[in-house]
């Protein structure tokens, strides 16, 4: 338990000096405000379906990432939670630049003899914690792209704590998916009663130089979404069921001190958190007890969220981001979540907004091998019968036990 405690992420630490950059909440922006708001800063790539009615915005500055998300068009509500007051300064910030966005591209593991985000044998503190420009400030190249989809690349080094040097090419590539698609990965009839959107990023990265090996540290895809939280919204997380001395503990609730019991449910094959943006807390779930979807409900604005993730069929090490010298470098989560709020008494959250986080198993690389990760993130909007149907069929669970599994104030 306490190792656990000793894990804090630097998106997280960087609110104690931040401060407060109030993003908006459900409601306050259509996709059109957000995407004219991006384009007096940086170049903003629009992806659209039409027959979907689904469209995306992505920007080539913040990595590839995409910062938003429509299911009705220009004028629909806009999903991603963007960090305006940062973005408006026109200024890059030590240490880390939270831009905010949906699907954006990071590489773990963050803390450990094996970490990226500390210089060699610097101390695991916040001083010494620096996100990687590569997936911090600097641009990612537009190979091609089309009303669809747009394919980005970037030739990276990286040094971690131990001081191994990696070469990576990282590919990165962004869809708006069609409804035959959406269908399709969700395996879900789409009626024509809902508005829908998924976005899909394909990411690899490919070792270009030495051999890569456990004993000197792995690099995974890590893809984290940040969304606009609301007092009504649930995150949902079905899990594997079974007993503990086999398949581990069923979540990580520890990361920031233990979840409150009102904030987190957990039962045998699956798990409620809150996503009100009302209290600083994260979990995660390993990759013995992970499935390859989870989500969110937003029950006041009737916004059902999926999101799905490429999970290997056998198992894989994942690595570990605990800022320490790790007696497990390879026993990391797959699937996170965090929910924001104030940092501490008098404070303010730095959003607020909520995560729904994935990421790619590690692998030992020779020279011209890759890793590859791919995450999908699905909107819905509609009725609470035609949602209903989409939660009992992705998630295993209904909307009535969603909106009922935690305390209401």
């Amino acid at each position: 338990m306490m190792r656990r405690l000793m894990l804090v992420s630097g998106l997280f630490l960087f609110m104690l000096f931040l401060g407060s950059s109030q993003g908006p909440a459900y409601g306050e922006s259509s996709f059109k405000d957000d995407v004219e708001f991006l384009k007096k800063y940086v170049t903003v790539i629009t992806l659209k379906d039409g027959e979907t009615g689904g469209e995306i915005a992505v920007v080539p500055e913040y990595q590839g990432r995409v910062m938003t998300s429509s299911a009705d068009g220009a004028e629909g509500l806009s999903f991603g939670w963007i960090n305006k007051n940062l973005i408006e300064s026109k200024k890059f910030e030590p240490h880390i630049n939270v831009f905010g966005g949906e699907d954006r591209f990071w590489i773990g593991p963050e803390g450990g003899q094996y970490g990226v985000f500390f210089a060699p044998n610097t101390p695991f503190d916040f001083e010494h914690w620096q996100t990687p420009a590569v997936i911090d400030t600097e641009p990612f190249e537009v190979v091609s792209q089309n009303d669809k989809q747009v394919i980005f690349r970037k030739d990276a080094k990286l040094k971690n704590w131990s001081g191994t040097e990696f070469q990576v090419l990282i590919d990165r590539t962004v869809s708006v998916l069609s409804k035959e698609q959406i269908a399709g990965a969700l395996g879900a009839r789409i009626s024509q009663n809902i508005k829908y959107v998924g976005v899909e990023s394909k990411n690899k990265i490919t070792n270009t130089a030495e051999n890569w090996n456990k004993e000197k540290g792995l690099l995974s895809i890590w893809i984290l979404g940040m969304f606009n939280p609301s007092p009504d919204t649930t995150i949902v997380i079905p899990f594997l069921p079974g007993p503990e001395n086999d398949l581990g503990p069923k979540v990580n609730d520890a990361y920031f001190g233990k979840v409150p019991p009102e904030r987190l449910v957990v039962k045998e094959n699956i798990l409620f958190f809150s996503g009100d943006g009302q209290y600083r807390s994260k979990i995660g779930i390993s990759p013995k007890r992970a499935l390859s979807v989870f989500g969110s409900y937003d029950a006041k604005n009737k916004v059902l969220t999926i999101v799905q993730y490429s999970k290997p069929s056998m198992p894989k090490p994942y690595v570990n981001s605990m800022w320490e010298m790790q007696k497990d470098p390879y026993s990391g989560d797959v699937i996170n979540s965090y929910n924001d709020g104030p940092v501490g008494p008098g404070q303010k959250p730095l959003g607020p907004f909520y995560e729904l986080e994935t990421s790619s198993p590690a692998e030992e690389l020779k020279k011209g091998e890759y890793v590859e990760h791919i995450h999908r993130t699905f909107h819905f909007i509609g009725s609470e019968k035609e949602l209903n149907y989409l939660a009992e069929k992705i998630l295993g669970v209904d909307l009535q036990t969603i909106q009922n599994a935690l305390p209401k104030n």
